[in-house]
């Protein structure tokens, strides 16, 4: 009876060892203000990017990703909730400054961060399937923990400095020692794991390191240029050096992979500023994303055409470990595309801008300033007249009639063909309709009769 017993508990310790490690690691690498040309992959001719480069070659490459959103702290919001921000609230980076109201401003910041309280998150959902987690780099939403993050390496607000990342700040630049020593505990303990890796790479300043900024220097190149080509290759560096650990505990088979960036960037060549149209802006440089999603033991490598948002981030990932994906989520579970080559259910993406400053945390479209959609090679750009606030220069409205673009032949968005593709305009202006949650958004400019 006993040895019947010790056979059964045997039987029993073995199947649920086995059963937790069919569960992927889960590792997001997430870059910071990054333009969608800049990568070897994508065939930028001078900065060098050979660690995703090496990761691309064994990824599922979707050079038409995109995000929502081309500002950082709603971008992250959406990654982590898998909602729209005018769902989840988290529209700008601040609350509308107050003069001479410190308290008043932050108990906005406070009701802002309050959000990640209201809707299922994805460290919380990994962690009911047995996941530990660990935050580092980026991270606006106060304590790590209160997302459900097992570790964080920020503190957050209210604590002093703890506006967008604080300590993790320091991951990158100051090492790695934070997410290998978790990755050593998590293998240790043979857990599942998720790691947040949104180091402030390339992200200002650009102080990269003299070995990486010779590389770029060179006559005729403005130094600014060339600092921003070296903190890209900068943050490369690390990625690479998270991936060969991971690699070296013998963890890469069974780890996903996914790497965007949070929103675009275009370096000004004549000062430490970004070009007007790239972050902040609703242009493809600002929300356009090559996205990367790689685990060796199921998903198919290779470029796919498909046009994805990172709003497929939350569903595909909680696919992956076997978990519930929440109902109201807006994005597509990508796993039957990406392991079994099964056809994309969808016709259309959408996006949203808002102002950097946040003028009413409960209403979504006091500061709504364009809306977007993408069906096929057509793009469809609708302008609002929310407030603007700070950083007005970031925001052209002067002609706020609809723009429609043919993305395929001009992605650098010049050409307005809304004049001769009135029908075109009317279908994807019913769609953002359609898409919209909120009572009707005040639009600026008139669509086609």
């Amino acid at each position: 009876m006993k040895s019947l017993l010790f056979s059964l508990l045997l039987f029993f310790s073995v199947f649920s060892s086995l059963h937790s490690q069919e569960k992927p690691n889960i590792v997001l690498l997430l870059s910071d203000d990054q333009a969608w040309t800049d990568y070897g992959f994508m065939g930028h001719e001078s900065i060098k990017t050979p660690h995703l480069d090496r990761l691309a070659k064994r990824s599922a490459v979707f050079k038409r990703g995109y995000v929502p959103v081309a500002l950082c702290r709603p971008s992250l919001m959406t990654l982590i909730s898998g909602l729209y921000p005018h769902v989840h609230h988290v529209t700008g980076n601040d609350p509308t400054p107050l003069k001479g109201d410190p308290d008043k401003y932050n108990q906005l910041r406070a009701e802002l961060i309050s959000n990640i309280d209201k809707h299922p998150v994805l460290p919380k959902l990994l962690g009911q399937q047995g996941y530990i987690s660990h935050q580092s780099g980026k991270w606006w939403e106060g304590d790590p923990k209160r997302a459900g993050f097992t570790e964080g390496m920020t503190r957050g607000f209210p604590k002093p400095g703890g506006r967008h990342g604080d300590d993790g700040l320091k991951i990158g630049r100051k090492g790695m020692e934070p997410v290998f020593d978790f990755i050593n505990r998590a293998a240790d303990k043979k857990k599942p794991f998720f790691i947040w890796y949104a180091p402030f790479l390339p992200h200002s300043p650009h102080n990269p390191p003299e070995r990486i900024l010779k590389k770029y220097t060179k006559e005729g190149r403005p130094e600014s240029i060339a600092k921003y080509y070296a903190m890209v290759e900068w943050f490369d560096e690390t990625c690479g050096q998270l991936i060969d650990h991971i690699d070296d505990k013998g963890l890469t088979d069974n780890t996903l992979f996914v790497y965007l960036s949070d929103n675009g960037w275009v370096q000004n060549p004549e000062n430490k500023n970004f070009v007007t149209g790239s972050k902040q802006a609703p242009q493809e440089a600002g929300v356009r994303q090559p996205t990367l999603y790689s685990w060796p033991a199921k998903i198919k490598a290779g470029d796919y055409s498909d046009v994805i948002t990172s709003l497929d981030f939350m569903p595909t990932v909680l696919s992956a470990a076997g978990a519930t994906i929440p109902k109201n989520l807006p994005g597509v579970d990508l796993m039957p595309l990406l392991t079994e080559g099964e056809k994309l259910d969808r016709e259309a993406i959408f996006g949203e801008s808002f102002s950097h400053d946040v003028a009413d945390v409960n209403e979504p479209e006091a500061t709504l300033l364009y809306r977007w959609c993408i069906e096929g090679k057509w793009k469809l750009l609708l302008t609002y007249d929310g407030k603007i606030g700070r950083y007005g220069s970031r925001h052209k409205r002067e002609q706020p009639a609809p723009f429609l673009t043919d993305l395929l032949a001009d992605p650098n968005e010049t050409t307005n063909l809304a004049e001769q593709n009135p029908e075109v305009v009317k279908r994807l202006a019913k769609r953002i309709d359609q898409n919209w949650h909120l009572k009707k958004a005040k639009l600026m400019g008139k669509l086609p009769e």
